[in-house]
């Protein structure tokens, strides 16, 4: 007598060795289950009902202005570093839990990019920061040009196919990120040249 089959819908979710039971929708349980789960959805910013990647960027911008007294660059580039080597990590495994390469409530992407951006246009005044929140928010939401490019890399995983799509998920959702901080961060250069 054989054995029944897997009690999972997603045959190739399966194969890649996500759990049997998939949330939908990631919940505070979902959230503490795992310190990936917690450190990827930004703390519990991910959670927000409404635009995850706004609130997370705005976690962001909160955490950078309560740090930015006691931060030199040093402590920045390292906090930087530290947040994209693990952020890595915690976004590929969150992604494979959920079942979903490149779920919207995984926000430390949003987080370390943002962070880059106000690092790097520090000094900055409340106006230019709230111009860089804005371009931010445009280049990752929008997703023109290289944005869109870096984020089809993500999209383009498949786990059917590839074994190893989830190791490369984390990597995906942070490079689209990173690239809208780049745009951000050019716009800005050339604002601040032709002022």
């Amino acid at each position: 007598m054989s054995e029944p089959a897997p009690e999972i819908t997603d045959f190739a979710a399966h194969l890649a060795g996500v759990p049997k039971r998939l949330p939908r929708r990631a919940t505070a349980g979902f959230l503490l289950a795992h310190p990936a789960h917690f450190f990827a959805l930004g703390f519990g910013s991910g959670l927000s009902p409404v635009a995850p990647g706004t609130a997370g960027t705005l976690w962001a911008w909160v955490a950078f202005v309560a740090l930015q007294p006691w931060m030199n660059d040093a402590y920045w580039a390292l906090l930087i570093a530290t947040t994209l080597v693990l952020g890595t990590w915690a976004s590929t495994i969150t992604a494979r839990d959920m079942g979903v390469l490149d779920p919207s409530v995984i926000v430390v992407d949003e987080v370390v990019a943002f962070w880059l951006v106000l690092w790097l246009v520090t000094p900055a005044g409340l106006l230019e920061q709230a111009l860089a929140f804005a371009l931010f928010r445009y280049f990752d939401a929008a997703k023109p040009g290289p944005v869109g490019w870096a984020d089809a890399l993500c999209h383009r995983l498949d786990a059917a196919r590839d074994p190893q799509a989830w190791r490369k998920a984390g990597l995906g959702i942070m490079l689209d990120d990173l690239v809208a901080a780049g745009c951000t961060l050019l716009v800005i250069a050339a604002w601040r040249f032709w002022q």
